[in-house]
């Protein structure tokens, strides 16, 4: 992915700002943490950051036109350094020493910094931070360390402490409107579901709109929902292979879970069914509202965030699921 300007970028306008007030008063740290879900534009803005001090104009902006902007579009630039794990392994400290710590002593090629931009920190082993931890404490002149993570209370509090850390905000919804009808020409229908799934999420929201699989896994979520209460054990075990199926997009298939219980909540308290994602359900939810009590609203939207904590701490995919569905299925 080429990187981008900050004038590209939607929505956090206070992180830019910061980033680039740091550059222009020449008070760069050099560590920081940007922290934030998955999708909320992390890793654009620690590109769009590298980018900018690596600029041979030296402004606050990437010019865009110099070698060293254009490597960094090209994503070949010798003192940008991007550290990524497999995905499901873990971030050894092997992999740490020998990519960062251990480069680290080796003088930028052609630009005023090094920069070592680490993503999903979270997976970083607590040998590998307390290896990165020294680097951090004693770093040449020319380092700058940034760590992206969706899960910041998992990194050491000995790093947090030495780092400048950075969360992602919501990006405004009319601003994510406004980016997908003039980038994707889709239906205001659609953009409006986007809006809401992805809940200050620009990544999210891109995705729903945008990728068949997404418009699958509504549809599976959907489908689950509306029947859960006539279905039969055959049926429940259809559901579960298909939940099974979005390994990859777990977290979003429960968030979505989560946001119907949500639709049936706000129904029930507004009785407005403007204000509903899944509109088009809307007999459906209305129906579902009439018999489930504000108590178990709660107790299934509680089961939804045990399941994805499970499901985070790597339990089994099915059996959480099966039992996921039968709780749900109680009213």
């Amino acid at each position: 992915m080429s990187s981008m300007d900050f004038k590209n970028i939607i929505g956090h306008e206070e992180i830019i700002s910061r980033f680039m007030s740091s550059i222009e008063t020449d008070r760069v740290s050099h560590a920081y943490i940007i922290a934030g879900e998955e999708g909320s534009g992390r890793y654009t803005l620690a590109e769009a950051f590298a980018k900018a001090l690596q600029c041979e104009e030296g402004g606050s902006e990437a010019c865009g036109h110099c070698k060293s902007c254009k490597q960094a579009e090209s994503d070949n630039h010798p003192d940008i350094i991007t550290v990524a794990h497999d995905k499901n392994t873990v971030l050894s400290v092997d992999c740490i020493r020998t990519e960062v710590v251990d480069s680290m002593g080796i003088k930028p090629y052609s630009s005023k910094y090094k920069i070592y931009i680490i993503r999903d920190g979270e997976m970083m082993t607590e040998e590998a931070e307390n290896a990165l931890l020294k680097t951090i404490e004693e770093p040449p002149e020319y380092g700058v360390i940034i760590i992206i993570t969706k899960q910041l209370e998992k990194l050491l509090p000995t790093i947090q402490s030495r780092c400048v850390i950075i969360n992602t905000k919501p990006v405004k919804e009319k601003d994510i409107h406004d980016y997908l009808a003039s980038n994707y020409g889709i239906s205001e229908e659609k953009i409006s579901f986007a809006i809401e799934y992805g809940q200050g999420n620009l990544g999210k929201a891109i995705l729903l709109a945008t990728n068949e699989e997404y418009e699958g896994l509504v549809r599976s979520v959907i489908d689950l929902e509306s029947n859960i209460f006539d279905m039969t054990l055959d049926e429940i075990s259809e559901a579960i292979k298909r939940c099974v199926n979005y390994r990859m997009n777990i977290n979003d298939y429960l968030d979505l879970m989560m946001m119907w219980y949500r639709d049936i909540l706000v129904l029930k308290v507004t009785g407005n069914p403007d204000k509903i994602l899944f509109k088009e359900q809307y007999s459906v939810i209305k129906d579902q509202a009439k018999y489930l009590s504000f108590n178990e609203l709660e107790d299934k939207s509680r089961a939804i965030e045990s399941a994805k904590q499970r499901i985070n701490a790597h339990a089994d995919m099915e059996d959480i699921m099966r039992l996921l569905i039968l709780t749900l299925k109680e009213a």
